[in-house]
């Protein structure tokens, strides 16, 4: 007979905390009610009944989902089945949607919709005063390099997996989204798990099947499966599996990890069905040739979709401010426009319609006219709003990611682990973090837990005397280490019954599989303790245990097992021993022990509650390399740091202490020693309403904000997202989570930057962060280094993004005073088509992407270089408006200077080129010196790629502009290129250069002027680092001193004149038979060079 496996909720004794097991669920993704869980000894009757009457499948029946009580309406009156099919879309676009979905997307976007009505105005013959292209050019460009990268992106979801389905009479390969509810399949070793499957029988004895879960829960060690007896037996070959037409009634579909209740109807005997017989979707088959299984849920209603909860789209600061300063650039364009559209209605009243030379035969009022030429305007200012700045940011983003994915300090060896940026979107964020949350087991320690100690009836064990010698014990392992010899002679002895007691607990109360394969690593140094004192784990099966105790073979039959979980946070075992005697063991934390111990801890009945204390063991994580010293540069940075951990208070203080989160000057405060002033006894526990549990929440975060470090212990999944979620909320601050396992996936979507560990608890934690790496001090450096340089880049392209295109926009505002605000443009059509993507863009994406204030050894060593982007000081409004205004004084010197030579010139040639055109060529020339000059100005660190940058930006436009100037592409295009031959006439002039220069220069000396009284006067923090390191260089002594007044030596290590005189002369060598022959140790001394 099959033993029976209890439902590790249903336990007896005290409710434990309650902790939801999903890592992604939310309030409201839970379904209604699965927060509130019965009472401990199990579910309510009425709830069984509602679940086993909600899902009911039938085995090698498809028709049967589809019967009439399944449907259900999706759509007016249509219905479907309520049984969901196996095909999951993982991907956005297909060959039909490309095109429209993804224009769609794009056009949600203000910038991009914008320049589409701009573009759809210039159709207007009325309204344009630009040709379309000069619209069409950059928003089809930008739109083209967006589109492309969504499709690389989407074309890496595309791909399917193939497995075998029983189609009568055989099985047959076939694809996962053609698998239904109730097929039975077969799966082969080291295969995905396509849908949640009843394990019905294996290859292995007693239908055992390994499987690891890395991929749903995050761990790496595998977990057992056990079909039903009843199924081994009797459904091993396909005529079997043929002929199989059980009945399944289950809980519905849910997102519970932990837990599965149902019961299979199969000829006329029911048998209860647990999780420990299902294999979910995202496992893999490890250890087991082959497996058959029915499935049970498919699709979307699978336990891992239903438990990926809702993806959270993170921005950063910059985002949010950059989007309401592109806001306020739309008011500011209104406004002009507006204001020169009222400038034209007032002129044409005084001016235009008493002047016969501007008739232009068409019957309109000044009203009518000053409104077209708002319109006009709207597409003439048009590039003071940005187009190209999503895409350039875009490019920036993803430089500076591919810098972090190859940054070999961040690489690790041992395992060769890259660091990784998972997303492009949030780099500059990494230079402004205030708070980090930081798991403890694995993330600060190495999770590689090493027996260490242990109390056995009251005797403490372990304490240093000498590595021990286990060569008497043929299974011991070579790699344990333990330091005191009295245990091991206690044991050998066997005289101390509760030694023997407490090593044969080891042995056998555990879930360790083959090849002490184990669910978590401390339960993993338990069983090898064991192991190695004596009382080794042979093997297992479905209704036994067998252990070597003390070379003497043993077999126990297993009654019972409760696992251990988060609820209960025990695992006990109950035993049938050779002799009929029957035990319960039981380990687990020491709060749930101790309350279940007997009074007198000699109780011997076998329930929960009366246990008997037979010893503790003390099992070290050691501190992973580098953590306090990451901790304490962070800390100088200003950055507070949280560890949020579900250890007890005890054990998170030390490693408090361990880490240097916590030092000796310190003074400790408990939460439990700190009540609210407002609580009484009757509301300690529950606050009264919304009001009171808000007024709370704030009392804890302002209290705890106020800490130089904080330590929540005792925490579930949830709470740690919680309090990360109370210090976004009511400190606005940037916070950054880092964690290593499943537990912590909700901590890490939830902080504005998750960090994902790839250590010993799988890859759930790292495929749900934004950034990646295999050890905590390199957590440093992304912040340090990384995040401050991404910050300090893209804060100054942003500057000077919108600086250029105000100098550039505004010079048509200028020239409106002199144009009878016609709406007329300043430049040649293509100069303003290309300006953008051409002129003016390479420069400022290489500062965006290559540009440091200091170098990464100064970052690291000066942690206070970091405050600024904590300040937000680099981009702000402030920094906006002092764009905007520096535009519109360069614009002014860029129009006006030239319009002051071209007042009353004469050419060499006699001519005066006083002409629309040259002023035109001029006033682009000057802006494109004036931009490309600027963004050297700003740069702080100069390549050999940037200044290419700059002077190729200059010569890619004179290279055009004489293209487009020429006489033979207007004989090709005369409606399109009208400038002809202006460029080479125009710029043959000296005084025209001479203008050029003097704009150029007048441009530019404020700059320069203010730019030196910043670093003499107002140094900024890294202006000082620089200074300071420069006078550490100065003060350095050179490594060695040449005598000033000897030879110098064409080798770069002789100091002096050598020995090669006193070898040749023979003299070093002869023999003194009245001189003792010396030490050759003391042969060679130095000698001073000659004066």
């Amino acid at each position: 007979m099959s033993r029976e496996r209890s439902d590790s909720q249903g336990s007896l004794g005290p409710d434990d905390e309650v902790m939801p097991y999903s890592d992604d669920e939310t309030d409201d993704e839970l379904d209604p009610g699965s927060d509130e869980e019965g009472p401990p000894g199990g579910p309510q009757p009425e709830e069984i009944k509602s679940t086993e009457s909600g899902w009911s499948v039938k085995a090698n029946d498809r028709a049967f989902c589809n019967l009439p009580e399944f449907q259900k309406k999706y759509l007016l009156c249509l219905k479907k089945s309520k049984y969901a099919g196996n095909g999951i879309k993982t991907y956005k676009y297909n060959a039909l949607t490309f095109i429209p979905l993804n224009l769609l997307e794009q056009f949600k976007r203000v910038a991009n919709l914008y320049f589409l009505a701009l573009l759809i105005l210039q159709i207007i013959p009325e309204i344009t005063t630009l040709p379309w292209y000069t619209t069409l050019v950059p928003l089809v460009l930008v739109l083209g390099i967006t589109a492309i990268k969504d499709l690389v992106d989407d074309l890496v979801q595309w791909g399917g997996e193939m497995t075998e389905t029983f189609s009568k009479p055989r099985f047959q390969e076939s694809k996962w989204m053609n698998i239904h509810v109730g097929d039975v399949v077969r799966l082969k070793k080291n295969g995905h798990i396509p849908a949640d499957i009843l394990l019905l029988s294996s290859s292995n004895p007693n239908s055992l099947c390994y499987v690891e879960t890395a991929e749903l829960d995050g761990e790496t060690n595998l977990k057992f499966k056990m079909g039903l007896k009843v199924t081994d037996e009797r459904l091993q070959e396909e005529g079997q599996l043929a002929q199989f037409d059980a009945m399944i009634v289950c809980e519905e579909p849910n997102n519970r990890l932990d837990k599965f209740t149902g019961t299979m109807c199969w000829r006329k005997d029911r048998f209860p069905l647990d999780l420990d017989n299902m294999m979910l979707r995202g496992c893999r088959i490890r250890n087991t040739d082959e497996c058959h299984g029915l499935v049970i849920f498919a699709g979307a209603d699978t336990k891992i979709m239903r438990n990926g909860g809702k993806t959270r789209f993170k921005r950063t600061k910059i985002d949010e401010l950059m989007n309401y300063m592109v806001y306020s650039i739309f008011v500011i364009l209104i406004l002009v426009c507006a204001g020169l559209a009222i400038g034209n209605t007032f002129w044409y009243e005084e001016v235009g319609s008493k002047a016969w030379y501007l008739k232009d035969g068409k019957d309109q009022t000044a009203s009518y006219r000053g409104f077209l030429s708002f319109w006009g305007y709207i597409i003439v200012l048009n590039t003071m709003v940005p187009i190209s700045l999503y895409v350039s940011v875009e490019v920036i983003r993803l430089g500076q990611s591919k810098f972090i994915n190859w940054d070999l300090q961040m690489y690790y060896q041992e395992k060769d682990t890259p660091a990784k940026a998972r997303t492009t979107t949030l780099n500059e964020q990494l230079g402004q973090i205030e708070y980090v949350f930081s798991d403890k087991t694995g993330t600060l320690t190495q999770n590689i837990m090493a027996f260490k100690k242990c109390t056995i009836a009251g005797q403490h064990n372990g304490y240093c005397s000498g590595s021990l010698d286990f060569s008497w014990n043929k299974y011991a392992d070579s790699k344990f280490e333990y330091l005191d010899h009295s245990l091991v002679a206690c044991i050998r002895s066997k005289k101390d019954k509760e030694t023997l007691e407490f090593f044969k607990l080891l042995s056998l109360c555990h879930t360790v599989m083959l090849v002490y394969q184990a669910a978590s690593p401390d339960e993993g140094a338990l069983v090898t303790a064991a192991r190695n004192f004596g009382f080794v784990f042979l093997s297992r099966t479905q209704d036994t245990i067998t252990i070597s105790e003390m070379d003497q073979e043993m077999t126990y039959e297993v009654l019972a097992l409760l696992d251990f979980n988060s609820d209960r946070k025990r695992m006990s075992i109950i035993l049938r021993f050779p002799d009929g005697r029957i035990r319960l063991y039981c380990k687990g934390a020491d709060t749930v022990i101790y309350e279940r111990l007997s009074p007198n801890s000699r109780h011997k009945e076998v329930t929960q509650t009366a246990l008997d204390m037979i010893g503790a063991t003390a099992i070290e994580d050691k501190l992973q390399d580098g953590v306090p010293a990451t901790i304490a540069k962070l800390a100088k940075a200003d950055i507070k740091i949280w560890v949020l951990t579900g250890d007890k208070k005890e054990t998170a203080e030390n490693i408090g202490y361990s880490c240097e989160l916590l030092t000796d000057d310190m003074q400790i405060h408990y939460g439990d020693d700190i009540k609210p002033a407002s609580a009484t006894p009757q509301d300690s526990t529950q606050p009264i309403d919304d009001w009171e549990k808000e007024s709370r929440q704030v009392d804890f975060v302002n209290m705890a904000c106020e800490c130089e470090a904080v330590i929540c212990c005792r925490v579930t999944p949830k709470q740690k997202a919680n309090v990360v979620s109370l210090v976004k909320k009511y400190k606005k601050a940037v916070t950054l989570s880092i964690g290593d396992g499943a537990n912590d996936v909700n901590m890490i979507k939830t902080a504005d930057i998750g960090v994902g560990i790839s250590g010993q608890e799988g890859m759930q934690a790292v495929m749900s962060s934004d950034y990646a790496f295999a050890q905590f001090r390199y957590l440093e450096r992304l912040l340090l280094v990384h995040g401050r340089w991404s910050y300090i880049r893209m804060c100054k392209f942003l500057r000077y993004f919108f600086f250029k295109n105000f100098a550039f926009t505004l010079v048509h505002f200028w020239y409106s005073f002199f144009n009878g605000f016609s709406a007329q443009v300043a430049y040649e059509d293509w100069f303003i088509t290309l300006y953008n993507v051409m002129y003016s863009s390479l420069p400022v994406l290489l500062v965006g992407l290559l540009d440091q204030d200091v170098n990464d050894k100064l970052s690291r060593k000066f942690p206070k270089l970091y405050l600024p982007g904590q300040q937000g000081a680099l981009f702000n409004y402030k920094n906006f408006f002092i764009s905007l205004f520096h535009g519109i004084f360069t614009s002014l010197v860029v129009f006006f200077i030239p319009y002051g030579a071209f007042l009353q010139t004469m050419g060499q040639d006699g001519e005066a080129p006083s002409d629309y055109q040259s002023l035109a060529v001029v006033m682009a020339s000057s802006l494109i010196f004036t931009v490309n000059l600027q963004i050297s100005l700003d740069t702080s660190y100069w390549t050999f790629v940037n200044c290419f940058a700059v002077l190729c930006s200059i010569a890619i436009y004179f290279g055009i502009m004489f293209d487009i100037h020429s006489a033979g592409i207007h004989v090709i295009f005369p409606s399109t290129f009208t400038f002809t031959g202006v460029a080479p006439n125009a710029l043959r002039q000296p005084y025209l250069w001479l203008t050029i220069i003097l704009t150029v220069g007048i441009s530019l000396l404020p700059v320069i002027f203010i730019q030196f009284l910043c670093k003499t006067i107002w140094p900024s923090v890294g202006d000082n680092v620089r200074h300071k390191e420069e006078e550490e260089e100065k003060k350095k002594p050179a490594p060695f001193q040449r005598d000033r007044r000897s030879r110098r030596s064409a080798y770069a290590f002789s100091h002096s004149r050598g020995y090669a005189d006193l070898i040749a002369s023979g003299r070093s060598i002869r023999r003194r038979p009245a001189v003792a022959r010396p030490d050759p140790r003391d042969s060679i001394t130095e000698v001073p060079p000659s004066q």
